[in-house]
């Protein structure tokens, strides 16, 4: 099992430790709940430095990028940040990724914990253009800040001007006195927020300067377990769960990422399959009354039948309600649709909602 360069601190603060992609990570500090509220409602901290960190570099960079994932990187820009994923040749996912352009020919690529070998593997098979390929991961640590008080809680520890920063931007610059530090508007929690990118070595200075200019807004340190409740009530796929490498991005409501406008691996396969239509969609639902989904539950038609299975669920602490995604056949896709979960032995009704779940 691997840790991070916080892992002493989290276990110190007497965080629940679970093995997630072979790393010891806290799952949880004072509760779900607890944690859940503190960053919808002000700021919070997340050690997320399991992610994997790629460098692509050299003036073929962004056509090894264009020919292994699916969205256009040719409109990115320097400081511009893109969700992407690496298609399979079977109509699958290998992974969801973000992919940051640093200059013309310098590309850092973030991809999750679980699939750092996997994806290396596959972007290394498909390098026939001479880019020069890093993996960072192991000696980068990742700290997430997330909440409306995020900028003003960051803001004192860098001259980077984070209140106007876009979403789904970068700069590179001094963070508490560190330099070349990345610092990112983006994140997985629908409140706003930045990812901070830093050596190993920092990581200990990092957590405790930020800690010390929270503090005043009540900051705390939050776990993997709100981490993905915060982002199923946004109705961001998790991968693992809501898409693997048997989903294809069209079927799981990816068809905005996924751009016909370049070749790209099994490009022809999703074109066809969106031209064509899916025979079943990854839809959102929620709990028409009492119950809790949970990944793995059947969902089955008024009859009883088996129509799918539940991908993500839980009981969300913003709305007090049960939601949840899951595959249906595209007859039961539409809005308003009536469905039910089978919870232990009993048929719960729920409704087809359009996401996100939250709406700040």
């Amino acid at each position: 099992m691997k840790n991070t360069a916080l892992t002493h601190i989290h276990e110190s603060l007497g965080a629940k430790m679970v093995p997630f992609a072979d790393y010891n990570m806290p799952v949880q500090y004072e509760g779900v709940n607890a944690e859940h509220l503190t960053v919808r409602s002000s700021v919070g901290v997340f050690d997320v430095s399991h992610m994997g960190e790629f460098f692509l570099e050299g003036k073929n960079a962004l056509a090894l990028i264009q020919k292994v994932t699916s969205n256009d990187a040719s409109k990115l820009f320097n400081g511009k940040v893109q969700y992407s994923c690496l298609p399979n040749n079977d109509g699958g996912i290998v992974d969801d990724l973000l992919v940051y352009r640093v200059n013309e020919e310098k590309y850092m690529l973030v991809v999750n914990a679980s699939n750092i070998d996997k994806d290396w593997n596959w972007i290394s098979i498909h390098n026939d253009l001479g880019v020069k390929m890093t993996n960072k991961s192991s000696e980068t640590s990742l700290l997430a800040v997330q909440g409306p008080k995020a900028a003003e809680t960051l803001q004192s520890l860098t001259d980077i001007d984070l209140k106007s920063m876009e979403y789904y931007t970068f700069k590179i610059g001094t963070f508490a006195g560190i330099e070349n530090v990345t610092v990112s508007a983006t994140g997985y929690t629908g409140s706003g927020g930045f990812e901070i990118y830093f050596k190993n070595k920092d990581a200990v200075h990092m957590w405790t300067e930020i800690f010390k200019a929270g503090e005043k807004f009540g900051i705390k340190p939050i776990g993997l377990a709100a981490r993905d409740t915060l982002r199923l009530e946004m109705g961001f796929c998790l991968y693992g769960n809501d898409i693997n490498d048997t989903t294809s991005p069209i079927e799981a409501g990816l068809s905005w990422i996924t751009k016909f406008t370049k070749d790209f691996v099994n490009a022809e396969a999703l074109k066809k399959q969106k031209e064509d239509g899916v025979t079943k969609k990854l839809v959102a639902f929620e709990i028409d009354n009492k119950g809790i989904p949970r990944h793995g539950y059947v969902i089955v038609d008024k009859n009883g039948n088996i129509i799918g299975e539940v991908t993500s669920g839980t009981m969300s602490p913003s709305l007090k309600k049960g939601i949840g995604m899951g595959y249906v056949p595209k007859a039961y896709a539409k809005l308003g649709s009536k469905i039910n979960i089978q919870v232990r032995n009993k048929a719960i009704a729920a409704t087809v909602v359009k996401l996100p779940f939250y709406k700040g």
